[in-house]
This record gives structure tokens, C-alpha cells and sequence, in this order.
């Protein structure tokens, strides 16, 4: 008998919503591994449970750094306050003037997962960059727990005043063709919807999971927006209908997707327990066509 397979511990729902806790709302590193304890039944499975909802950076490359076809900068440039810092992928061999993407980063910052993503988009075609929103703090560390404790001392309008320079410097970076749209994950979801409030320049944004804007603020929009939602996400979830709301109201463009039966972070392929591939994969194919026939 396989004992690898047949021991592996069996990760609950509740157990998923603890890390959620944990990772967006009041619980710290000592209540979660408690309660994931008593959720798990003893110390020794919550210990080989975490790693599971957790991300995985050695799990994080699927188009790897040194991929010939593409061209892979680390880029500065000015910023809210200070200096703004970030990761730039490109087709090595554009056929023309490319498309712009920022892609915004999880509540662990510019993490190889991000990085990742960033490439996987610029082999679709866009000039993809991923910045650094801690960079007024010195940029994102290694360990991710101090990289969410940094999170909570940014000063949101101060961020998106960084987002909207971001969205600047790459329209008008050479090679481009000026058009810029946003896609975020979690934390940058809610900032691609931020983005899309502040920035009337900003041509298309995909929100992964992100909470909404004040209903008050969504006139303002002028980018066309992709919404993605999981359907297990009751904490997000709670906030789609009055935002929906403001969008009809508002004549504003946009779809929304819910993936029933998955859970927040559902994209995020270094996470064994809430990455869904049937939902990240629908979701990805449809933020490509929707990038690609808004911004070319």
C-alpha cells in the first residue's frame, strides 16, 4: 500500500477559511496554527496541512526566467512620494507595437508566482509589467508574513496615485502602443478596481477576486471590466451585488464570472489546496481574449 497517498490529510473547508483569516482579516500566525490544530486534530497533521494552503515558491515557475522568447527587465521609475520598482516581460520578437498589461500582485507582493504570471502574459502578447507595490517600503521581502504585516502601513491613496504612474510609464515605454489595462489577484484585484476609479486613462481592467470600490465612486469608471469571482469566497462575494448595482446603474461595461464550488486564490497555482485548474484555466483564457480585443 502506498502509504503517501493514503495518509496525505484531508483539507476541510474550515480549515481553507482559517487561512483566509489569517491572510486577509484578525487572525495572527499563532491563532491560525491553534486553530488549525484543533481543526486537524493534532499538531503533527496542521503542520503538514499549512504548507498546503500556503503558497509554494518552488511551485511558482510554469514559463521559466530564462525562456528565449521572451525579454525579462527589472525596471525604476518615478513614483508616488518616491521611487517606483518592478518586473517588465515582453516578446523577444514583437510582430509590432505591443499592448500593456499591468499585472498587480497578491498581499505577498512581487513574489515568483507574480513574476510568473507576468511572462505567461507576455507570451499572449503583451508588454507585462508587474510593479512593486511595496517599493515605498523598500520592496517585498522573502518572508511573506512580514510582507502582509508591510501591506497594512501603505496608504491606499498613495498606492494608487503609484498605480496610475505605473500605468503611465508603460504607456509610454518604447515598443509599446500606449494602451494600457490592469489585471490583479486578491489585493490587486481590489486595486485594479481602485485603478479603474482613479485612472479615466486606464483601458481595460480584470479584477481576480478583489474587493469592490465605494458604490459612490463607480461613475468615474471609464475602462471596460472583467470580474472574477470564487464561488466559496463569501468575505469578497458579499460586496458583488451592490457593485453590480452601481455598474448598471452607471452604464459602465463589464462581466462578471463566479466559479461555483472554488475558493478565493482559486488562480494561484502554488497553492495546493484553494488552486482549482478548471476555473484558473477558464478565467485565464477569458482575461486573454478580453486583454487582447481591449487594448490592441
Amino acid at each position: 500500500m502506498d502509504r503517501s497517498v493514503t495518509d496525505k490529510p484531508a483539507v476541510t473547508q474550515a480549515m481553507i477559511d482559517a487561512y483566509d483569516e489569517y491572510t486577509h482579516l484578525t487572525l495572527d500566525r499563532r491563532g491560525f496554527m491553534e486553530k488549525l490544530t484543533r481543526l486537524a486534530g493534532s499538531g503533527a497533521a496542521a503542520a503538514a496541512i499549512a504548507p498546503m494552503l500556503a503558497a509554494s515558491k518552488a511551485e511558482a515557475a510554469i514559463t521559466p526566467e530564462n525562456d528565449e522568447r521572451l525579454v525579462i527587465e527589472t525596471l525604476r521609475w518615478p513614483g508616488e512620494g518616491g521611487e517606483m520598482q518592478g518586473y517588465l516581460a515582453a516578446p523577444a520578437k514583437p510582430a509590432g507595437p505591443l499592448p500593456g498589461v499591468l499585472v498587480i500582485h497578491e498581499n505577498r507582493g512581487l513574489n515568483p508566482h507574480i513574476q510568473d504570471v507576468t511572462r505567461r502574459l507576455a507570451l499572449e502578447g503583451f508588454m507585462a509589467l508587474a510593479p512593486d507595490f511595496l517599493s515605498p517600503q523598500g520592496g517585498t521581502p522573502e518572508n511573506e508574513d512580514q510582507a502582509r504585516e508591510m501591506f497594512s502601513k501603505l496608504d491606499m491613496a498613495g498606492t494608487v496615485k503609484n498605480g496610475e504612474r505605473s500605468r503611465a510609464f508603460l504607456a509610454a515605454r518604447k515598443g509599446g502602443n500606449g494602451k494600457v489595462g490592469a489585471v490583479g489577484f486578491c489585493w490587486g484585484g481590489g486595486l485594479v478596481n481602485r485603478l479603474a476609479v482613479a485612472s479615466p486613462e486606464l483601458k481595460a481592467g480584470v479584477a481576480y477576486y478583489g474587493a469592490q470600490p465605494p458604490a459612490d465612486q463607480v461613475a468615474a469608471i471609464k475602462a471596460p471590466l472583467m470580474l472574477h469571482y470564487a464561488g466559496l469566497d463569501e468575505r469578497i462575494n458579499a460586496g458583488i451585488d451592490a457593485y453590480r448595482n452601481a455598474l448598471q446603474a452607471n452604464g459602465k461595461r463589464f462581466e462578471i464570472f463566479v466559479y461555483d464550488g472554488v475558493n478565493h486564490a482559486f488562480n494561484n497555482d502554488t497553492s495546493a489546496a484553494r488552486y482549482n485548474k478548471a476555473a484558473a484555466d477558464l478565467a485565464w483564457s477569458r482575461t486573454v481574449a478580453f486583454l487582447k480585443n481591449n487594448l490592441a
